[in-house]
């Protein structure tokens, strides 16, 4: 009985029974009739013992998925009542209406169907067809007694109608769904088809035809067809198949013929070279052909086949259709398909290929190509173990008309050992005409390989083992199986391996193809009788057809066993003959023994392994070791026989080893890793050299990193590439991106750019940086993959941006915060996101707190607070969300420009580093912050050269670098050869060489930091100079200091970084009313500078200091900067301050002149009808004023505003100070009413406004058309989207301010902090270095508390960010900041930088310090 829509269940249990406890998850109910899947989630006992006791419970659907719609068919077949009508075949049938046809049907419900005289009935559900104008029905011929008469069929189409009821409507109030729904009567419409049939479907009765087509009794105008199908083997070399062919033909909107085998042709052996085989195919008339499908099964001896043409004779209308083919239908020929479809050509085509000999196989291959569609298949496997299969994959395409049939996904454009655990596949798939794609169906055939494995242990004394046995096969191209042990259990492994002992396997393994290159065989030691000698290996399989097999023999003769021989207990071993049994078809059974012919050669490899010398360095772990070369690779082998010393591996020896193992070709990388045991395991590896005695080659893998559970990077195990070798490197390789530092883990050369590159420099992918909070209740964790789609407007979005956790990880845990970097497609402007998970169980809920994305090239970050469920069983039961951009809290986080970073390590011994690496980026419009380059496991390495993407601050053109390293770890030292910086918006270049060591001890200097100046374009972007600093101290009482000093000099081009000011002229420096000077030799120059961060560490006896002037004089520019203090640096005097930013003296404080001049540019469009030939006015809104009206006037002398033209004016004004916007207008160049025609226009792409006193430019971004008008209020307003302000400007501006600093803490439990807390501001002009905020003899910072300081500074303009971070001393210095408010006390101007979040260790990210953005 239909009851329509279910809105809700009632299922229960008797409690009945021992265990009758349920803990019921969910129910879920698939209704076919109305095309909905209801999903009921429970998660809850019923059971009288947990709980509530309750043991049945009421549940209500949380999600409807609309599926298939499908109707109800009901099939009564007679079978006739004569001798042996009835069948035990699988009886099949097809339903053609209409609309289309259904799928294979099959007639199955009992094992005794279609018996002698019976009536068998079916209820199938099946896609509605529409009115039914025929059907197909067969069987698959096999079983005893498979021949069938099949007297009858009725065929009753069970279909539902909706019908509105009779009942008035009312007109006061709209209805619900749910009264409507009720009105709304499903009324069942029931038609009935009787076929008649009366024949026999058997091979030897009637026409010997298994399968039959009927049209329905008495009403149908359609008549049985006859079509003669002519099949044209090609006559090229091995073009005839044994398989069994199969043909469906396709008429125009009347249906399709079925899958026909092709039995009977006028030749006894079908489907030979050259040959012509005509087959009689019966089925209902299809009017004019449209296509045909043609494929075989892979079976027999030769499958392989090329098809030449196909014609099939339409013998009631007397026409010939021809389908050229002229392709391979073979697994290993042409793309690897063994189906075809093809379409109908003129008959002119095919004759003229006779005529021409083959000429036209272009044309007709364009024919079928035009009538065909081509699908691109991706077939992505999942990222799980075991997740890739070596099966034969099988897909069908569904479309509204038709569907393509299996296609087996044979050739993988991308991949050659294709469905790999997460790799992405890529197949073509031609198919003609089949409509809009509805659905797919994917599998496979389970396919693994039998093999029968005999193992002859040797006879001689202590031959046989106990050890666990295991053997690997491999194939052509380096196919191999996994490592298959022979067997199961200990007491298999006592049982077999006895001396003189025949040993025989059956083993399911991976198919390595039809040539078995070489074996891996060999134990793993242990036990007492663990010594085996081998004799040889014997391996059959059977053959391709199954008609016969194949035994290749493999000798070793040789123990396997650490004490005998060279101490291997694992051989490689190559076949020396093959043994073959064949059925011939006369049924004997032929035997062929044959030699392999040049089989691979067994290569001795001499290794050697250098310990460096250092403390510690040896090891007296295990060691073991896996060589790769482009024909394969040893496997891993333990290297125990050292021929050059007893105790292997100690401080600064050389431990020679040799390994024999099958030509492994071209060496390019090694595993080496040790097993940790023994009482000092850690190791610091020098080198591997590994020489091929056969070809006396010889190859270099240096390491020089320790292998330890304690040192660098943990790490036990390194997989280390050739010296010389070019390739990728896998182990770095991959387009993900660190958390922390937002890089490309990928290590680069730069002939072979990453992908991640490449879609970076068209602009197409862009990073952005997800972070996830998850909720603190009860529950709020999940283990399900989550996943963030971006979405932009007009239905651009990224693809399932998924958040895999780090190693180490397994849920998003309560009141977690996980960060992570993706990369995915650029969506303009956001719109919306949805966030989601993959969870499908009660179980995978999961509270999803907030969700912040940042899109650093834009410069935006979106803050959303949801704080809701997403779960089948809680809140409305979605697994996804859609969040709407307009509900974020969006921040101006600063725009960011992607740079490919390339690091060269020098080709140094002991020049890799493991030690923490910071850059800072200089340019002409600011620095970058200092950022930490990732080590990322096995970069900055010698003579490496490593490539990431990194995101950099638009400072652009770039002026220096500099490089710290924090000279900690194993390896401090680091050589840095140069780094490269790649602008991938504009492709420019920059290259920072520096060639020398990062090292307290290899550094002249002892210097852990460098600077080195741009070179672009072979230019050199910052001069050499010598800095000699006079510093003045003050004729004061007092004013002179026993504290260390040090001084940070800002210019044009940057700062000059930390500069202790140590070495002096004068023995005692800083002595009252004394003048020191210091030299900085090979420093950089900075061109004019602007300002000086002095301060001292207020150490020794008299720390105070009164400072009263410091000179700079910069060599390079021949000119002297006076920076004037006259205040105290001391605790005790003055604001107690230690530290002081002074203002060069030279920039003179000068009142803006009250008239300036503006040069204006603007920018033509370069596009149709952008130009003008009439004038252009412009009027400049400052925060001054606004100035009169500039007209920029055309003339037939000097043309103006043509398409793409720059055009630049100038005029005198009286000075608006900072530009906000400005009116733009176009008007007739006579000034007459009448010339401003409607239709004219001028289309400006940009204007740039340069104030020429100070040299600030202001960009105006148009971008639109504007008309020609005579009024001069016609006109449209910009306003101002980027101003580059000059050194001058900025300079001008450096005047000394207080900040009043609030810092408010957080009231929740435990939210105050003992720990030291430090403060930095950044504004326009430059940053205010990392302040302490302390007060003497005060608790600061506790709960609920605000605190409030004042720092003093040089004026930093509009604040754009502030860093606050503490040191985590102390007994609590887990912190809760609710926010920071600075106010310019110059200017009253207050900003406000919310927080909400906490700086402690043990939660949420665990960070404990934090960058907040303003929020106006």
């Amino acid at each position: 009985m239909d009851i329509g829509k279910i809105n809700r269940i009632l299922i229960g249990h008797d409690n009945v029974g021992l265990r009758s406890g349920w803990f019921l998850a969910s129910v879920q109910i698939t209704v076919p009739v109305q095309g909905r899947q209801y999903m009921f989630p429970c998660n809850r006992w019923l059971d009288k013992d947990e709980a509530d006791g309750r043991v049945e419970v009421e549940v209500y659907p949380s999600e409807i998925v609309p599926i298939e719609k499908l109707i109800n068919y009901e099939v009564s077949v007679v079978t006739g009542d004569m001798r042996a009508a009835g069948t035990n075949a699988k009886v099949f049938m097809q339903i053609y209406g209409e609309t289309g046809k259904t799928e294979l049907i099959t007639l199955e419900n009992r094992s005794n169907n279609f018996e002698r005289g019976a009536t068998d009935i079916f209820k199938r559900e099946a896609a509605d067809v529409g009115k039914i104008y025929k059907i197909r029905i067969g069987h698959d011929g096999k079983g005893i007694g498979d021949g069938w008469f099949l007297e009858s069929i009725t065929l009753k189409r069970l279909a539902t109608k909706m019908k509105e009821s009779d009942k008035k409507k009312k007109k006061k109030k709209k209805k619900s769904e749910e009264e409507e729904e009720e009105e709304t009567k499903v009324e069942e419409v029931m038609d009935v088809y009787t076929f008649v049939a009366h024949r026999w479907l058997a091979k030897d009765e009637g026409d010997k035809e298994l399968v039959v087509e009927l049209v329905p009794d008495g009403e149908s105008a359609l008549e049985e067809n006859t079509y003669e199908v002519h099949v044209l083997t090609g006559n090229v070399w091995g073009a005839g198949t044994d398989a069994n062919v199969f043909l469906s033909i396709y008429g125009v909107g009347r249906g399709d013929t079925g899958e026909r085998q092709l039995k009977r042709s006028n030749n006894l052996n079908k489907f030979e070279k050259g040959q012509v085989d005509v087959f009689t195919i019966k089925a209902i008339d299809l009017g004019e052909l449209k296509k045909l499908r043609i494929r075989h099964d892979n079976s027999g001896a030769s499958p392989s086949w090329f098809l030449e043409r196909v014609e099939i004779v339409d013998l009631k209308e007397s026409t010939t259709y021809y389908f050229p083919c002229q392709r391979w239908l073979a697994v290993e020929e042409d793309d690897g398909q063994i189906v075809r479809e093809l379409v109908p050509v003129d008959e002119a085509f095919v004759k003229k290929d006779s005529e021409n000999d083959g000429q036209s196989l272009a044309t007709l291959g364009l024919e079928q190509k035009a009538k065909s569609t081509t699908y691109t298949v991706k077939v992505k496997t999942g990222d799980k173990k075991n997740a890739g299969t070596d099966a034969n994959v099988f897909i069908t395409l569904y479309g509204s008309k038709d569907d393509t049939g299996i296609v087996s996904l044979k050739a993988s454009k991308i991949n050659k050992n294709k469905f790999e655990r997460g790799k992405v596949d890529e197949f073509t798939v031609e198919s003609v005409d089949i409509g809009d794609l509805k659905k797919i169906k994917i599998g496979h055939d389970n396919k693994v390989v039998p093999y029968e494995i005999t193992v002859y242990t040797s006879d001689i004394f202590g031959a046989g083992t106990d050890a666990d046995v295991f053997i690997v096969l491999y194939g052509t191209d380096g196919i191999c199986t996994q490592q298959k042990s022979l067997c199961l259990n200990k007491r298999e492994q006592r049982m077999y391996f006895e001396r003189n002992s025949v040993n025989q396997f059956i083993v399911e393994l991976e198919d390595v193809g039809d040539i078995i290159e070489k074996i891996r065989i060999g134990h793993k030691g242990g036990g007492l009788n663990s010594g085996w000698h081998l004799d040889r290996v014997a391996i059959r399989r059977l053959l391709p057809n199954g008609k016969g097999s194949e035994t290749v023999t493999f000798p070793c003769e040789r123990w396997l066993v650490k004490s005998e021989d060279d101490g291997e207990i694992v051989r490689e071993l190559v076949p020396s003959d093959i043994f073959t049994e064949k059925l011939m078809k006369d049924g004997t059974l032929k035997q062929i023994e044959e030699e392999v012919e040049d089989p691979l050669e067994v290569h001795t490899y001499k290794i050697s392994v250098f310990t460096g010398d250092i403390y510690g360095a040896g090891t007296d772990a295990n060691v073991f070791l896996n060589i790769y070369g482009d024909l394969g690779d040893t496997g891993e082998r333990k290297l125990s026989k050292s021929e050059t010393n007893f105790n292997k591996f100690e401080r600064g020896q050389e431990d020679t080893f040799a390994i024999q193992a099958v030509d492994l070709g071209i060496l390019y990388k090694i595993k080496i890793r040790h097993d940790n045991s023994m009482f000092s395991p850690d190791w610091f590896l020098e080198k591997v050299e590994i020489l091929d005695e056969t070809t006396e080659e010889s190859f270099v893998f240096l390491c020089e990193r320790w292998l330890s559970k304690k040192k660098e990077d943990k790490k036990i195990e390194r997989t280390l590439y050739e010296q010389s070798y070019d390739g990728e490197r896998n182990s770095l390789d991959g387009s993900s991106l660190s958390v922390s530092s937002q890089d490309s883990n990928a290590n680069l050369k730069e002939t072979k750019k990453s992908s991640l590159v490449k879609a970076a420099e068209e602009g197409s992918l862009i990073p952005y940086h997800i972070t996830v909070t998850t909720g603190t209740e009860y529950d709020s964790s999940t283990d399900s993959r989550v996943y963030v789609i971006i979405m932009g407007p007009q239905k651009v979005q990224t693809e399932r941006l998924w958040l895999d956790l780090p190693e180490g990880k397994d849920e998003f845990a309560d009141g977690s915060v996980e960060k992570f970097s993706v990369w995915g497609l650029d969506v303009g402007e956001i719109k919306k996101v949805e966030v989601g998970h993959d969870g499908a169980t009660p179980e995978s809920c999961w509270l999803v707190e907030e969700l912040t994305i940042v899109v650093p090239t834009k410069g935006v970050m979106y803050n959303f607070v949801c704080k809701c469920w997403l779960a089948r069983d809680k809140g409305d039961g979605l697994t996804s969300r859609i969040l709407n951009i307009l509900d974020a809290d969006c921040v101006n986080v600063g725009l960011k420009i992607l740079y490919e970073v390339t690091v060269v390590t020098g080709d140094i011994e002991s020049g890799g580093t493991d030690a923490t690496i910071f850059m800072t980026v200089f340019g002409s419009n600011g620095n970058t912050e200092e950022m930490q380059l990732e080590k990322n496991g096995d970069r900055f390495e010698r003579g490496q050269e490593d490539s990431f993407i990194m995101e950099i601050a638009d400072i652009a053109p770039l002026r220096k670098m500099r490089i710290r390293t924090d000279g900690k770890g194993t390896r401090p030292h680091w050589f840095l050869e140069r780094i490269i910086l790649k602008n991938l918006t504009n492709q420019e270049v920059a290259t920072f060489t520096y060639g020398e060591w990062l090292s307290k001890l290899k550094n002249a200097k002892g210097s852990l930091v460098c600077e080195m100046p741009a070179v672009i374009n072979d230019e050199q972007m910052m001069e050499d100079t010598t800095y000699t600093l006079q510093v003045k101290t003050s004729d004061v009482g007092g004013a002179g200091t026993d504290a260390n000093v040090s001084l940070i000099l800002f210019g044009e081009n940057g700062d000059s970084g930390t500069l202790a000011l140590k070495e002096s002229n004068k023995s005692n420096k800083f002595e009252r009313n004394q003048m020191d000077e210091f030299n900085f030799l090979d420093m950089l120059s900075l061109g004019d500078l602007c300002k000086v961060r002095i301060w001292h560490d207020n150490k020794g006896i008299a720390p105070g200091w009164h400072l009263e002037y410091i000179d700079v004089k910069d060599s390079a520019m021949d000119k002297t900067f006076r920076f004037q203090c006259d205040r105290w640096l001391a605790k005790g005097e003055d604001d107690g301050q230690l530290i002081r930013e002074l203002a060069c003296a030279n920039n003179d404080i000068l009142e803006l002149k009250e008239r300036t001049a503006y040069e204006i540019v603007t920018v033509t469009s370069d596009r149709e009808d952008a130009e003008t030939k009439e004038n252009i006015w412009i009027i400049l809104e400052g925060k001054l004023g606004r100035s009169k009206e500039f007209l920029m006037e055309n003339s037939s002398k000097k043309r103006r505003f043509e398409r793409g033209a720059t055009d630049t004016f100038q005029f005198s004004s009286k000075n608006v100070g900072d530009i906000a916007a400005i009116c733009v207008g176009h008007c007739p160049k006579d000034g007459k009413k009448s010339s401003a025609k409607a239709d004219v226009f001028w289309h400006v792409q940009e204007i740039i406004i340069t104030e020429m006193e100070l040299c600030n430019k202001y960009f105006f971004r148009c971008n639109v058309k504007i008309p020609l008008r005579y009024k001069r209020r016609d006109y449209k307003v910009f306003e101002c989207a980027k101003v580059t302000e000059s050194f001058a400007s900025k300079a001008r501006s450096l005047v000394p301010v207080k900040y009043e600093t609030i810092v408010v803490t957080g009231f929740e439990k435990g939210a105050g902090t003992d720990a030291n807390v430090f403060i930095t501001i950044f504004g326009l002009n430059g940053d205010s270095g990392k302040r302490a905020l302390k007060q003497k003899f005060r608790n600061l910072f506790e709960r609920g508390k605000t605190n409030r300081f004042y720092l003093e500074t040089l004026d930093m303009g509009e604040l754009k960010k502030v860093r606050i971070e503490h040191d985590n001393s102390g007994l609590a210095p887990g912190w809760l900041v609710e926010r920071v408010e600075i106010t310019n006390s110059a200017t009253g101007v207050t900003t406000i930088f919310p927080c909400g979040k906490w700086l402690d260790e043990t939660r949420g990210d665990g960070l404990i310090w934090r960058e907040l953005f303003p929020r106006y």
